[in-house]
């Protein structure tokens, strides 16, 4: 036998024996969570109380979960309920306020407050005060239009249970009292009105994320891979799905088959479900948005302000730059964030690659996106007068918030990127959606989230519809039933038709996640709003330090 069959025999019997041994390292799983962020960390929560014998792989690019967008620093830890965003309680032309949006959003919050407090209660997290503090939420605007607006958003608001504590006032003292730095040094002719709820939380994800992904880890089915970036996601003959990923540490590939693939990795969600194959996600297309915020850490200054002050977005702008002073807790200490500043890059992630958009056109999408960036001029006209800020432009517009403030008392960061969706639409070509979009294959082998606003505030009810879309039968299942209501007593109900319901669930939650106990709405809602000698109702004064993680 001559040298080159030899040599022939061998490569092959080497190949052979290297396919094989890489066929023998494809890891086989029940579920495969693609993003190290409060999405996927939620859904495993849940499936793990739901299907505690299922096995689970949580695959991340970074070297640690929550480094993205679930980041405290990289998002607005509002609690959204929409209690003080007022883009969600559009007005029409006749001068009406639709409350329908601000109550469907307020009911998904409450959905994600009986879902923390169930995890407090079963050890899964650990010290509520580490990842959620009261802290009211306020609508602060001025100008007679503004005024107008929101009076009638008041009004229209207090119809609904869920709203209910919320006050009004246009009285200068009173305003004081409850946002003393956003009152000092203010012209005291200038005309203002706001709504106040005490009720209102700050929530850092990042930490639910850690503490979520912690106890994911103590049990013997998950498995975690840091440092791992997916390459490639392809069908398997049987249905299920091979999905290969590369340690960015040392280089090395390796493969998971699983027969369920959940990719909420953010602005990375994007280009994965494209590479899946799936028909859905040809509908889809992606624009980047960034935020920078001015940040105060020096404790003088943040001791003195509790509140979420929400104003008017400026014409153009999407929902998520919405004019806020925050009040934040991160690392364990309070601190106050003004913003957010819109800015751009065509990164789809903070820790992305400058070619994310680009690569993300497809044949399928590009006409969508132009239809979009044609209707939607005034967002660009946003975004360019944005990026043509100064330190002084946005000093100056931290001023209208705080008039006191001073410069050096405040920092530039620049927080995480933001993926607005543009989804294919038969008539206008394209459309640009708000919020969040659930996308899903046919056979529900493989899912994904996409978009921004109020993300990871409605992570609970989000992963809810993912697991009716794609587990359906288990859903509709006895079994799943009985453990659905335990963790979500409210669940398959509205509660703002039952002001009794909401009392209840307020009290059931505060208690567990150590808020303050909420106002009885149950009878006359003046006789029981909170006093002006304590407008924060919380637990502890302004002052108090007690909130390290």
């Amino acid at each position: 036998m001559n040298n080159t069959i030899i040599a022939a025999l061998v490569s092959a019997v080497v190949l052979s024996g290297a396919n094989g041994a890489q066929a023998a390292e494809t890891k086989k799983v029940d579920v495969l969570l693609v993003g190290g962020g409060i999405m996927s960390s939620t859904l495993g929560i849940w499936l793990n109380e739901l299907e505690p014998g299922w096995s689970m792989e949580m695959v991340e690019r970074l070297d640690a979960v929550a480094e993205e967008s679930s980041n405290g620093w990289n998002n607005a830890g509002t609690g959204h309920s929409a209690l003080a965003e007022l883009n969600y309680t559009p007005m029409d032309e006749q001068g009406n306020v639709n409350i329908s949006k601000a109550i469907e959003i307020n009911e998904a919050f409450q959905i994600t407050r009986q879902f923390l407090a169930w995890q407090v209660k079963n050890n899964v997290l650990k010290n509520p005060r580490s990842f959620i503090n009261a802290t009211p939420h306020m609508s602060f605007v001025w100008g007679d239009d503004n005024i107008k607006f929101l009076r009638k958003r008041y009004e229209a608001l207090q119809a609904s249970p869920l709203f209910r504590p919320m006050q009004y006032s246009e009285d200068p003292q009173q305003i004081k009292k409850w946002v003393p730095l956003m009152m000092e040094g203010r012209d005291p002719n200038q005309k203002l009105a706001v709504t106040w709820t005490p009720i209102g939380t700050d929530v850092n994800f990042g930490e639910i994320t850690r503490q979520y992904v912690g106890y994911l880890q103590s049990k013997p089915n998950f498995s975690l891979k840091l440092s791992s970036e997916v390459r490639d996601i392809t069908r398997n003959d049987d249905g299920s799905w091979h999905v290969e990923y590369k340690n960015l540490k040392d280089g090395e590939t390796t493969a998971t088959d699983a027969k369920f693939v959940f990719i909420g990795a953010g602005g990375g969600a994007l280009h994965l479900l494209q590479k899946s194959g799936i028909e859905e996600a040809k509908e889809y297309a992606g624009f980047p948005v960034g935020g920078s915020f001015l940040v105060a850490e020096n404790p003088t200054i943040a001791e003195r302000h509790m509140a979420k002050a929400y104003g008017i977005a400026s014409t153009g702008a999407p929902p998520m730059s919405v004019p806020h002073l925050d009040t934040r807790v991160l690392d364990g200490k309070r601190v106050i964030l003004f913003g957010p500043f819109a800015t751009f890059s065509t990164k789809f992630l903070k820790e992305g690659s400058y070619f994310d958009l680009f690569t993300s056109m497809t044949p399928h999408n590009i006409w969508p996106m132009t239809k979009v960036g044609v209707e939607q001029y005034p967002l660009v006209e946003y975004l360019a007068g944005q990026l043509m800020l100064s330190d002084d432009d946005r000093f100056k517009a931290l001023q209208e918030y705080f008039p006191q403030a001073k410069q050096e008392d405040w920092r530039l960061w620049q927080a995480g990127q933001r993926v607005q969706v543009i989804k294919r639409d038969e008539e206008k070509g394209g459309v640009l959606k708000l919020g969040t979009e659930v996308v899903a294959s046919q056979d529900g082998s493989i899912a994904g989230l996409l978009g921004a606003s109020p993300g990871a505030s409605t992570a609970a009810p989000i992963m809810l519809e993912v697991m009716q879309r794609v587990f359906k039968d288990k859903v509709a299942s006895p079994a799943w039933q009985e453990k659905l209501h335990q963790i979500v007593p409210s669940y398959g109900t509205r509660l703002n038709d039952d002001p009794a319901r909401v009392y209840e669930e307020w009290k059931y939650t505060s208690e567990l996640l150590q808020l303050a106990p909420p106002p009885d709405i149950r009878g006359n809602a003046e006789a029981n709003a909170p006093t002006n000698s304590d407008p924060v109702g919380q637990k502890h004064s302004d002052s108090d330090p007690d909130i390290a993680l």
